[in-house]
């Protein structure tokens, strides 16, 4: 980690109780804690009497029961996926069992890019396969229901099927794994992808939002300054790939050597795939040359002229369409 970032690693460890984040958010965190998922991921109930829950979480009994208390006597009226990884959406088809409620997401699982000759993906099985929304969300897409209106935001980047949501009229964005408190997103080819990654943290630069509701940590409590360390620490990170490069060719386990002194073994193998997400970026780019398709195996070296820079993006603000959840 860098410390051009201020982390919050602060949670306490309430697992399955519903916790009362304001006036229209609740949220109930599963009991999956590990080196991904901080604490366990965070379940978010919307509303009152007629609610949404975002990202239900993990296959796990406890988890359901915990959910199902949490809204009893309330009707659920949609049940959002920020995006496909199993810690966030396989509790899904119970939860709908339970609730009968529509579900809404970006999509299927799908990856960044298709897989080279030869390459495995080796997320996946993060990946939740089965997972096939009832709805499926373009950007600025509302899903609303009496006392809340949710708006989807495209963030591919850690999955290329992510989206943020945010609660109009609170200030609020649920932002699943894309921005979180507690840590760095993984960003891991092929699923994902440090093109997509940049430009969607460039998209919520500027936005209203106050507040961040993220998949796994405690709230973002000042999420532009947090946005900029999230951008800058990614530019250093180019850069120390680029001076690593500049030293002469190299393959990922040596550029990982010396670009992340001192990390603990258990998270090579994370640092290696965001190593490969960099160097993916910047071939596109022309920084950087290898023998065909960027692979986590491969040899890399700078390409002629090549300095750090950084894309930025020029999409095009999101239409809204509003979703009413079926009754």
């Amino acid at each position: 980690m860098s410390d051009d970032v201020p982390f919050d690693r602060s949670l306490p460890q309430f697992t399955d109780r519903s916790e009362a984040l304001s006036r229209r958010v609740r949220r109930v965190m599963a009991a999956n804690a590990g080196p991904f998922t901080f604490t366990g991921t965070c379940s978010y109930i919307v509303g009152e009497g007629r609610v949404a829950i975002i990202d239900p979480g993990p296959a796990d009994d406890g988890h359901l029961a915990a959910l199902l208390g949490a809204v009893a006597g309330e009707r659920v009226e949609a049940i959002l996926v920020t995006h496909t990884h199993r810690d966030h959406s396989s509790l899904v088809p119970a939860l709908k069992q339970a609730t009968g409620a529509p579900t809404y997401g970006a999509g299927p699982h799908r990856m960044a890019r298709p897989l080279h000759l030869g390459e495995a993906n080796l997320l996946d099985a993060a990946a939740d396969h089965a997972f096939q929304p009832d709805i499926i969300l373009a950007d600025g897409d509302v899903v609303s229901a009496p006392g809340w209106d949710l708006t989807a935001l495209a963030t591919p980047g850690h999955c290329a099927n992510h989206l943020a949501f945010a609660l109009d009229g609170d200030e609020v964005l649920f932002s699943g794994d894309h921005v979180m408190a507690w840590s760095t997103t993984i960003v891991a080819p092929p699923d994902g992808a440090m093109g997509d990654y940049m430009a969607s943290l460039q998209k919520l630069v500027g936005r209203p939002e106050a507040r961040y509701y993220p998949g796994h940590g405690n709230p973002v409590m000042e999420p532009q300054r947090f946005l900029r360390g999230l951008i800058h620490h990614r530019r250093m990170r180019e850069g120390a790939i680029l001076k690593a490069l500049a030293q002469g060719s190299a393959a990922i386990p040596a550029i990982v050597a010396k670009v992340y002194v001192g990390l603990a073994p258990a998270l090579v193998g994370a640092a290696s795939l965001n190593t490969l997400a960099h160097l993916e970026d910047l071939v596109g780019r022309g920084l950087v040359a290898t023998e065909g398709a960027p692979s986590i195996a491969g040899t890399y070296s700078l390409a002629g002229g090549a300095s750090a820079r950084v894309r930025s993006s020029s999409r095009k603000p999101a239409t809204r369409r509003a979703l009413a959840p079926k009754s």
